[in-house]
């Protein structure tokens, strides 16, 4: 019973992962369109570009728990 609630706790965890990676690569690479067709200057660019390379490090560590998470669950 414990397990399947994991298991169902850590599925819901991974597709939130896979949304944020996702969204935020989608997001980024319109945003880096527009931005050129609209004459965004460089520094609001690069503020975005910090913005997903936050996101996608907050992923990584998820991704990162979520594997140890696994692991101790199949041992």
């Amino acid at each position: 019973m414990m397990g399947e609630h994991t298991d169902q706790s850590l599925a819901r965890r991974s597709r939130m992962v896979s949304l944020v990676i996702a969204g935020t690569l989608i997001t980024w690479m319109l945003i880096q369109l527009i931005g050129k067709q609209i004459g965004l200057p460089g520094r609001y660019a690069l503020l975005f570009d910090f913005a997903a390379i936050a996101a996608l490090i907050w992923a990584l560590v998820n991704v990162f728990q979520i594997w140890r998470a696994r692991q101790s669950t199949e041992g």
